[in-house]
């Protein structure tokens, strides 16, 4: 069934908010709810909050609605900004996950009433207030994290996790960025890391050794990087290639790949592999990373040493490092125990990496 036939057999929900208040996030938030209760065999939805969205989880469907926050360089603070961004969101994930993200819901305000409605079937009278992703439901227990924690990874699934990525890599876009440009991405996303993780306020272990041993790998290996842009490797990829984002039914499916820069989606296939490894690392299983580059290479024609395997292996691990303690520095942030020990992980697991250079 194709998506929009599957979003019209959805019926639309609506909710009265009085003529005289225009719907706040809440208020589109409760409507969803009602769409998945209406559409999803009564459904009760469960919320999950993000730092830019708010996440209903139905039985088989999820709705997906943008905050209207300002973090440069994303700015949400418009109706047309979300939808921008609601459209991106659908083509980029549409590469790697067809059958999984299903269209758009508009979000519609009449004479006091939000409604839902599938966007092939939106009210050309009735003013658009905001829209949402639609998305099938992955089943959690394939979720590769998941699996990993059971130590379920089979064989078969990595088999089909290569030849899923490998033709999305071959078939991918080019990215137009010259040799300088990316080292100097590159190097401003590690001097970023740097000045956050040796804030004083964390006092994290180790960081000053990690950082200063990340800039002398950079500038040893730069002529590494400018080779892989040289060659024409890089690509306009999925940006956020993380084990969670990542469910193995059948086919695999790749989701939530990262929509709101597209600079940041213009990467290295096999920085991608290194992030995805260090992930399953994280999740308790350091062979995949290794593996799913070794298959990797022959698939595409492509044998990056291990310098720059391992380059790209402890930059990321730097990032998450600093997205880790980025969390501390918001007003109200959740689960604030979590954030300094992740960090910490995410900082050995660079110097085990950059041990070997």
């Amino acid at each position: 069934m194709q998506a929009d036939a599957a979003l019209a057999l959805s019926p639309a929900a609506a909710a009265e908010e009085g003529p005289d208040r225009m719907p706040d996030t809440e208020a589109k938030v409760r409507c969803l709810a009602s769409f998945l209760a209406a559409s999803d065999a009564g459904a009760s939805a469960q919320r999950v909050e993000t730092h830019m969205s708010w996440v209903l989880m139905g039985k088989t469907q999820v709705l997906k609605l943008k905050k209207p926050v300002v973090l440069p360089p994303v700015d949400y603070s418009s109706v047309e900004g979300r939808e921008c961004n609601a459209r991106r969101e659908l083509r980029l994930n549409r590469r790697l996950a067809p059958d999984v993200y299903l269209g758009l819901l508009a979000l519609q305000w009449h004479g006091g009433m939000l409604s839902a409605v599938p966007e092939a079937y939106r009210h050309p009278g009735r003013q658009t207030v905001d829209w949402a992703v639609v998305m099938r439901r992955l089943p959690q227990a394939r979720m590769l994290d998941e699996v990993i924690r059971r130590n379920a990874l089979r064989p078969e699934d990595l088999d089909a996790l290569v030849a899923t990525l490998a033709a999305f890599d071959q078939g991918a876009v080019r990215a137009s960025v010259d040799e300088g440009e990316y080292v100097a991405r590159i190097r401003h996303g590690i001097a970023l890391s740097t000045r956050m993780l040796e804030h004083a306020a964390f006092a994290l272990p180790h960081v000053h050794e990690a950082c200063q041993a990340m800039n002398d790998a950079l500038s040893l290996h730069e002529g590494l990087l400018r080779a892989r842009v040289a060659a024409g490797r890089l690509v306009e990829g999925h940006g956020d290639l993380r084990a969670e984002h990542v469910c193995l039914v059948d086919p695999p499916a790749v989701f939530d790949a990262l929509e709101f820069d597209a600079r940041l989606g213009e990467v290295d296939p096999f920085d991608e592999l290194c992030f995805l490894g260090l992930e399953c690392d994280m999740a308790g299983n350091a062979s995949v990373g290794p593996l799913l580059c070794a298959r990797m290479a022959p698939a595409l024609d492509d044998a990056p040493p291990p310098a720059l395997l391992r380059l790209y292996t402890a930059k990321n691990a730097l990032m998450r490092a600093r997205l880790s303690v980025a969390h501390l520095m918001e007003p109200d942030p959740r689960h604030p125990e979590k954030w300094l020990p992740q960090a910490s992980r995410y900082l050995k697991r660079a110097l085990v990496a950059l041990s070997g250079m």
